[in-house]
């Protein structure tokens, strides 16, 4: 049976079937240390679950209008406003399934078969996809610590061709945590208005920034495309909500696309996502936040003792990116056996980078201090049983 050539840009995620090892393990009766999903142990915060059980009780499970509900629109608009000094009209913000749909919509208005999409490498896999499956040949720029782990000016105005129409940023960026600030943003957004492109920022993890202060392209570059959602800052993965801010001149037929695939977000997350701009709501945010630092700074330090601490620490989101060169060129390898020998779990470097996967892995601090110290221990003895393989 043949399907779609469109499927064949789009490769497996790895960490999933790593994931269903260590679910394996775990229902064997192994101890098993979960750093491989980016989804933080914290549940959904108190008031956006009570507004969600509310919104069912009164009956709020009918389709809203296509781009969201008014009043959340005006919500994440004033948010803007309020935390980045970014005038944002509601009217420009489509509220969407998750940052995927947000996503789904961005790539099918920006981007046609043969047209080039600039990206950094590593990055979150799915954005790749994502423009794949519009039609878009991809290319894929190594980035480092010499560039701070993101797509800068110089190298979009190095690998900018004829037949690119987009550039995508994320900041803080999956799967490094690293964020440009505003002179970098500005200064790449010029270089993509120059060259009559569109920017695309992925702003998932906006607000989990521990180094610099939160930033929004909003505030720096207002005619892009930003997208962001209600999963990781917001602490609501399982509801599925995210939403995509468009310039003035997107939000029509970008309605109209988001009418054909999806219709609308979902009513009852719509509710429930109106409290999490609530003071008491956001004050608890706050206190993840510093938590989550608090647990970064902890892996850092371990990684030290271990002589393993990256020379640029991440300044945001939940996840630190580990040169393992020194012990393995096979990270996949080296995952399954960290997993098998010692009963933690993370992520191969080979499901975000293109060139250099195969050195890295992906530790997504998600859990608390004390399994954060325990794993590194663990972390120590597997890497002298690594230096013995050598």
């Amino acid at each position: 049976m043949s399907w779609s050539s469109r499927l064949e840009g789009v490769a497996p995620f790895r960490v999933m079937n790593l994931l269903e090892a260590a679910q394996a393990r775990e229902a064997a009766g192994h101890d098993v240390i979960h750093l491989e999903i980016g989804e933080p142990d914290f549940p959904t915060p108190r008031p956006v679950l009570e507004a969600g059980q509310q919104a069912l009780s009164a009956g709020h499970t009918r389709y809203t209008p296509a781009a969201g509900l008014p009043a959340l629109r005006e919500a994440i608009a004033e948010h803007y406003a309020e935390r980045f000094g970014a005038e944002v009209a509601p009217e420009r913000i489509l509220v969407t399934p998750g940052a995927s749909g947000a996503l789904l919509l961005a790539s099918q208005l920006l981007v046609e078969p043969g047209d080039r999409v600039l990206m950094a490498d590593p990055t979150y896999p799915c954005n790749r996809h994502f423009m794949a499956l519009a039609g878009a040949e991809i290319d894929a720029v190594p980035v480092d610590g010499q560039s701070g782990w993101q797509l800068d000016a110089e190298l979009v105005a190095r690998h900018w061709r004829e037949s690119t129409r987009l550039a995508m940023l994320a900041s803080p960026s999956n799967p490094t945590g690293h964020m440009l600030d505003a002179g970098q943003l500005g200064r790449v957004a010029s270089a993509v208005a120059e060259r009559g492109g569109h920017l695309l920022v992925d702003e998932i993890y906006q607000g989990l920034t521990y180094d610099l202060a939160p930033l929004s392209a909003t505030a720096v570059a207002p005619e892009s495309f930003v997208v962001n959602s209600f999963s990781k800052y917001f602490g609501m993965t399982g509801w599925r909500l995210g939403w995509l801010v468009a310039p003035e001149a997107a939000v029509e037929p970008l309605s109209r696309l988001a009418q054909n695939v999806f219709l609308a977000a979902s009513t009852p997350a719509q509710h429930a996502a109106l409290a999490a701009f609530r003071p008491d709501c956001l004050d608890l945010l706050e206190q993840r936040r510093i938590e989550l630092q608090r647990r970064r700074d902890a892996l850092l330090d371990g990684l030290a003792s271990l002589g393993l601490a990256p020379s640029l620490p991440p300044q945001g989101a939940f996840y630190l990116w580990l040169d393992i060169s020194r012990y393995s060129d096979d990270s996949e390898t080296f995952c399954l056996r960290f997993l098998e020998e010692e009963n933690v779990a993370i992520t191969p470097g080979t499901d975000f980078a293109l060139q250099g996967g195969e050195h890295h892995v992906r530790i997504a601090f998600t859990t608390d201090v004390g399994r954060l110290e325990e794993a590194v221990g663990r972390l120590g003895r597997f890497l002298t049983r690594q230096r013995g393989r050598a």
